[in-house]
């Protein structure tokens, strides 16, 4: 690896170290140039949505003409706009991951400026893809997988792990105006746009939330396949990743789902604990 290269993925991984939170506790049990290259698509990723809470369109709409001309220009070669993407491009070319991957997810953070408003669950569904069904398709090819069922039970675990983030973050959306639980859900079970903007907590509200987080834990059990089709080696890694979304879900669902007197995080102890737990785990049964 020659120097250039090197300084970038050691610029991903500081990025990754400071900012990743969840994601990053993954990164630490896999092998080093897979944690080396998932640190080179999170500092992608974030480069990608570092505007799109800025809430100026036209600053949006430049960042992003901006990241499909250095995404062109780094997968053929050419890599000084931006110290990530020496790293980048080595990674997109060593596991062989698909260019529209990358197109893919900064189509999704263009959506998170200019869409407020999901009416079918269907909607959503294509939101949850580009922003973090993607990323789940990055990660396996980081893994390692042989099987191309893979890819669709990838796809069903970023839809849950986006579902979770939505249930997490209703309050601090509605704060900017967003709602991204779907309108048609809203309707069926009584809850009004400003019920969810001005942070009411009844009854019905209880429900719809309820009712999103089943939908959560179904595509969580739908993925499930998906953890015997990567590789042995990344097995602890997708399942650090998972336990966490999931205990954090678990942790919203323990609560009633009364999502609106704050953020609900696990805490570092409780995401080290999870860690642990899955790593121990998973290392038992490569070893049966």
């Amino acid at each position: 690896m020659n120097g250039e290269l090197a300084q970038s993925y050691a610029w991903c991984r500081d990025l990754a170290r400071r900012e990743a939170r969840n994601f990053y506790y993954s990164f630490l049990f896999l092998p080093k140039e897979r944690s080396d290259a998932m640190s080179a698509v999170y500092a992608f990723s974030r480069y990608c949505d570092d505007v799109s809470d800025s809430g100026d369109a036209r600053l949006a709409s430049e960042h992003f003409d901006q990241c499909r001309r250095m995404l062109a220009d780094a997968l053929r070669g050419v890599t000084g706009a931006h110290p990530m993407l020496p790293a980048l491009a080595d990674t997109a070319a060593r596991f062989a991951i698909p260019e529209k991957y990358f197109y893919d997810l900064i189509r999704g953070t263009e959506m998170d400026l200019t869409v407020k408003r999901y009416e079918s669950f269907d909607q959503l569904y294509h939101y949850c893809y580009h922003v973090a069904s993607v990323v789940g398709l990055f990660c396996i090819h980081i893994f390692g997988f042989t099987d191309p069922a893979a890819m669709k039970y990838a796809e069903y675990r970023g839809i849950a792990f986006q579902l979770t983030n939505i249930l997490r973050d209703v309050k601090e959306d509605a704060g900017m105006g967003r709602i991204y639980l779907p309108q048609e859900d809203l309707r069926r079970f009584g809850v009004s746009e400003e019920d969810v903007l001005g942070g009411n907590w009844e009854e019905p509200m209880r429900q719809l939330l309820r009712f999103e987080g089943k939908r959560a834990e179904e595509f969580y059990a739908k993925s499930g396949p998906l953890d015997a089709l990567i590789e042995p080696r990344s097995r602890p890694a997708l399942a650090v990743m998972t336990n966490i979304y999931r205990g954090l879900l678990r942790k919203i669902a323990a609560g009633d789902y009364n999502v609106m007197d704050g953020k609900i995080r696990l805490s570092t102890p409780a995401k080290l604990g999870l860690a642990a737990g899955s790593w121990f785990r998973t290392a038992v049964l490569r070893s049966t």
